[in-house]
């Protein structure tokens, strides 16, 4: 234990800045979704609600949708994101992308949350809650950690090619990298899990008393 936790602090150490700068750039997607939803027309605003209630009273109110299905989908959907970071880590032109999938990644949540709270109040607050926050409490920090490891993985391959001596330890950090992609695999399938029964069946309730 001593010896994973002075690692844990070594390597915090040496790229806290990676992780601060990610959780930097997640925040500010959120502020600036938020921000398109004060810039959307009154129309543009009506018609993405009507759509939304269509979706809500289709979808959650007549319970068109199986929680097997929605499982399904959402693990496919987190598992080939993570997959997408764990490729572009790989690839040292992968670091912008990184960058702009984080920035969206917070932008949609923004948007999102700042849409319901303008045009439903404390109900679209509610509806967030529901919608949102279950399984982001677990999806939020596994794309934060996949994004910084995918991150200094990527900064890895250059100080490989750039200098002889990074090469020999090369093939265990990808190891690691490796390992550590796995485990925020079981994350997102726990987050999957959330989402289809803990989120969708509060959703459900409160979409009930919102749109009808």
């Amino acid at each position: 234990m001593p010896k994973g936790k002075n690692q844990l602090t070594v390597h915090l150490t040496q790229y806290h800045t990676i992780y601060i700068f990610t959780i930097i750039l997640f925040l500010t997607g959120i502020i600036f979704g938020a921000l398109i939803v004060n810039s959307m027309s009154f129309i543009q605003k009506q018609d993405l609600l009507f759509y939304l209630e269509r979706f809500f009273q289709s979808y959650l109110v007549d319970d068109l949708i199986s929680h097997k299905a929605l499982f399904k989908q959402s693990i496919t959907y987190h598992i080939q994101y993570l997959a997408l970071l764990f490729f572009l880590g790989l690839s040292v032109i992968g670091l912008p992308i990184i960058w702009i999938l984080v920035f969206i990644k917070g932008m949609v949540i923004g948007f999102t949350v700042g849409f319901f709270v303008n045009q439903l109040g404390w109900q679209g607050l509610l509806l967030s809650f529901s919608a949102i926050a279950p399984q982001n409490l677990i999806v939020i920090p596994v794309y934060i950690l996949a994004s910084s490891f995918a991150m200094i993985f990527s900064l890895t391959l250059i100080q490989s090619m750039m200098s002889k001596r990074y090469k020999r330890p090369i093939l265990k950090t990808f190891y690691h990298y490796i390992a550590i992609f796995s485990i925020l695999v079981v994350g997102v399938c726990l987050a999957s899990l959330f989402e289809a029964i803990i989120s969708y069946e509060s959703m459900r309730v409160i979409a009930n008393r919102v749109f009808n």
